[in-house]
């Protein structure tokens, strides 16, 4: 007991010593962060226990466990590698985030935002579904490639065409870089959550999946319902109005949220006409 006593004594810790707790702490800290609300969660409970089930065996003489865990343990860290793989993928691009990636300034890029939350509520009236991936600081080349390049400048008109059921581009996601359309008819890796509702359509499964392996934001619209949700870090808030995406859409990209009124679509030549 006074041995362990003296461990905690701070005359006897030395600079070295404060530096080495402070970098494991830290370590820890990021490692619990990375996998808080993942299926690695559950993963990574299973297996503190087989590890902690190995030096209890060691320790209590348990000749027939340690046997079978010594023997499966090379084999047991190779399969934590391609279980894991998902995160250990995603810690280790957030070690190579850029904080300063943004070129544009802030009125740009938040106008880029607004025509998307409008696009969002107009396909929402109408039924029409969409998904949106907005790039941050992890780049989505790899998706892009996997969809027709279109480079083209945002807008609200650019985006319901797309996303027109009868365009040959409307299905997939459409991937925004900055200001630009990167892209459209995307694919996107599904998410194995087993734990997500049925109700949740491909769509809504692509959103949460590309929002699990990068640091990307998905805007969907439901084409059977017409709700709007946000993905983001493999998690999804649905039921969404054009105000409340708006708020979202600012937290998550650090913008000052206006208090003005959002702008409406564009009247159609046929809306017109009715009146």
């Amino acid at each position: 007991m006074t041995t362990i006593l003296r461990l905690f004594e701070i005359s006897h810790m030395s600079w070295n010593d404060a530096l080495d707790i402070l970098l494991v702490a830290i370590i820890i800290y990021q490692v619990l962060v990375l996998l808080r609300g993942t299926r690695g969660a559950q993963m990574a409970l299973g297996t503190t226990f087989v590890i902690v089930l190995y030096y209890l065996s060691r320790r209590w003489q348990l000749e027939t466990v340690q046997w079978i865990l010594t023997n499966l343990l090379p084999y047991f860290f190779l399969a934590i590698i391609i279980i894991f793989q998902a995160e250990i993928r995603r810690g280790l691009m957030s070690i190579g985030k850029n904080p300063f990636w943004r070129s544009l300034s802030p009125m740009r890029i938040s106008d880029v935002y607004d025509e998307i939350v409008l696009t969002a509520t107009s396909l929402s009236s109408q039924h029409i579904g969409a998904l949106i991936v907005m790039e941050r600081e992890i780049g989505l080349k790899n998706y892009i490639e996997s969809g027709i390049a279109l480079n083209s400048q945002l807008s609200y008109d650019l985006l319901t065409t797309i996303f027109n059921p009868h365009t040959p581009l409307h299905d997939g996601a459409v991937i925004v870089q900055r200001d630009k359309v990167a892209a459209a008819t995307c694919f996107l890796p599904l998410t194995l959550d087993p734990r997500l509702s049925k109700e949740l359509g491909t769509r809504h499964r692509a959103a949460i999946g590309i929002t699990e392996e990068t640091d990307a934001v998905a805007v969907v619209v439901s084409e059977e319902t017409g709700t709007i949700s946000v993905a983001v870090e493999g998690r999804i808030q649905r039921d969404l109005d054009g105000e409340k995406l708006k708020a979202i859409l600012y937290k998550l990209f650090q913008l000052p949220l206006s208090t003005g009124f959002m702008r409406v679509p564009p009247m159609k030549a046929k809306e017109a006409s009715d009146k």
